[in-house]
């Protein structure tokens, strides 16, 4: 389906996709006297340790995973945006380990800059995703915005027992990331008018693959600790998974799969903004051993809009994750 509208979908935003997310080292100044939610018995995961969702129990078999995610355009076909914002809002369901009951879509659009056929299709992009994970959008909310805004209010199901968070990794676990780095590099090289086609069919068809296999992992052996990697990089996300477990993680620079095409884009100087700004935040908690290229640091820092999950499970229990 094509953009209805004379404009470029991009071009009426600033940023795009994750990129959009605050820097973290300005989001903790932010929110650094915002007072912690203790007090509530139930609340079985809040703002403490940065994890994708908020989690609290309703009964002994049932706990209620929270989670709201929406940014600007990464790309200009409206159909397009719709499934990757849907996509991206559901991970954070499934980081938990949780299965998706609904979602509420959360929308902002320049009305009078953007076709009304653009606006329906975008969110037919987000409905067809959610379909296809077995949800209703069941509502929402919208207002007339400067930029196009869109994205979902989604919340899940999963046993209390079964829980996961980004913050019980084991000393000795081996990390598994679910897709190929390099979404952000994409997304800039599509901005800047660079990208192949094969570039932008592997964009889309990684930033619209669902996480579902998050719900299957509590039942793994061996599994300890989940995130999705999404605005802050892999080695942002990485950080908060070490912070939880308080332990160190290390990553070799060349370990992670790319998506076609990232390296030679980023050899040739196309990035993010928002890649800068990861490093500029939490680099300085980052122990580099030898040479790192300043692409490949770059790579590791660039925003994975939709990522994938990162996990951490015992060694022994790696292959039947894979």
């Amino acid at each position: 389906m094509q953009d209805a509208s004379p404009v470029r979908l991009t071009s009426l935003a600033h940023g795009g996709g994750c990129g959009c997310k605050l820097a973290p080292g300005v989001l903790a100044e932010l929110l650094a006297d915002m007072p912690l939610a203790r007090g509530f018995a139930d609340l079985m995961v809040g703002t403490e340790t940065s994890d994708d969702a908020a989690v609290s129990r309703l009964n002994d078999s049932q706990a209620l995973v929270a989670t709201t995610h929406f940014f600007m355009p990464i790309v200009d076909d409206p159909y397009d945006f719709g499934r990757i914002a849907a996509t991206n809002a559901l991970s954070d369901v499934y980081a938990m380990g949780a299965r998706p009951i609904f979602a509420l879509a959360i929308v902002g659009m320049p009305i009078g800059k953007l076709a009304p056929d653009s606006i329906r299709a975008l969110l037919a992009g987000g409905a067809a995703v959610c379909a296809t994970a077995g949800i209703p959008v069941a509502g929402g909310h919208s207002i007339d915005s400067a930029e196009p805004i869109y994205g979902l209010a989604a919340l899940g199901l999963v046993h209390p027992d079964k829980v996961l968070t980004n913050r019980n990794a084991h000393a000795g676990d081996v990390l598994i990331l679910t897709k190929a780095l390099g979404v952000g590099v994409l997304s800039a090289a599509f901005k800047q008018e660079r990208l192949a086609p094969e570039g932008y069919a592997a964009l889309i068809a990684s930033t619209t693959q669902l996480n579902t296999l998050g719900a299957a992992l509590a039942d793994l052996p061996g599994v300890h600790a989940v995130t999705d990697v999404t605005g802050f990089g892999l080695l942002g996300h990485a950080l908060e998974m070490a912070r939880g477990a308080g332990l160190a993680i290390e990553i070799e620079a060349g370990g992670a799969a790319l998506l076609p095409g990232v390296e030679n884009l980023l050899r040739e100087g196309v990035r993010t903004g928002a890649s800068a700004r990861n490093w500029a935040s939490y680099g300085d908690r980052v122990r580099i051993s030898g040479q790192l290229a300043d692409w490949r640091r770059d790579l590791l820092t660039d925003p994975q809009t939709s990522g994938g999950l990162l996990i951490a499970v015992a060694e022994e229990g790696a292959k039947q994750v894979l």
